[in-house]
């Protein structure tokens, strides 16, 4: 009776320890979970750092293509606008070649009305060629008297000129062309150098000398 009466007490133990047991585990489980799970504010925040993490990429994306965009725009407006540079480089000796004919006989010492007239429809092609030139956004580059620019000039030599500062062209052998902005051909022109100054007049010896005293070394 005794050892029943004890098994009939251990079993209702023994049931309360373990769900004193079941208890202790469900309230560890809880706090773990807790510790783990992040709070409603910070995951907000990461929301919102991927968000804007996602938006940079995104405009990055856009402004490459947008710099694409242009660079391929400014590239086919730059094809049309110089297409006729290989065209208008061919022309530039025909354009030179009529006025070579020009100035082999001045105007002056023209007599009679033949050939007159012969240089006046001569005149009358190069206008008209140097205006096609225009339409076409080819100038002429004539830069007498101006100052020398290494940009669209080219010195072919540099001799001294009285009354002509240094670095003035003086002569043009052969005029530019520049297309829009661009170098077609450099003027070759002479260029002044810088005229060199007076000499001043040696002085004489017994002038320049020191005296020297009697007995002196």
């Amino acid at each position: 009776m005794n050892d029943t009466g004890k098994k009939q007490q251990t079993v209702p133990a023994r049931k309360a320890a373990a769900a004193n047991n079941n208890v202790e585990d469900a309230t560890e489980t809880s706090v773990a979970t807790e510790a783990v799970e992040p709070s409603a504010e910070e995951g907000v925040a990461a929301l919102e750092a991927e968000l804007a993490e996602q938006k940079d990429h995104l405009l990055r994306a856009l402004a490459e293509t947008e710099n694409v965009r242009r660079r391929a725009q400014r590239e086919r407006e730059d094809a049309l606008k110089y297409a006729v540079a290989g065209f208008a480089k061919e022309l530039l000796s025909v354009a030179d070649n009529l006025r070579r004919a020009l100035d082999s006989l001045p105007e002056s010492e023209v007599r009679d009305e033949r050939t007159r007239s012969l240089l006046a429809g001569v005149a009358a092609t190069e206008r008209e060629l140097l205006s096609v030139f225009e339409r076409h956004g080819i100038q002429r580059i004539d830069p007498d008297g101006e100052r020398f620019d290494h940009n669209l000039h080219q010195a072919i030599f540099e001799a001294e000129r009285p009354g002509k500062p240094s670095g003035m062209i003086i002569e043009v052998l052969q005029p530019g062309y520049v297309l829009h902005d661009r170098l077609l051909r450099p003027a070759m022109v002479g260029v002044a150098k810088e005229n060199p100054g007076p000499e001043e007049p040696a002085e004489s010896a017994s002038s320049s000398a020191e005296p020297v005293c009697p007995g002196r070394l």
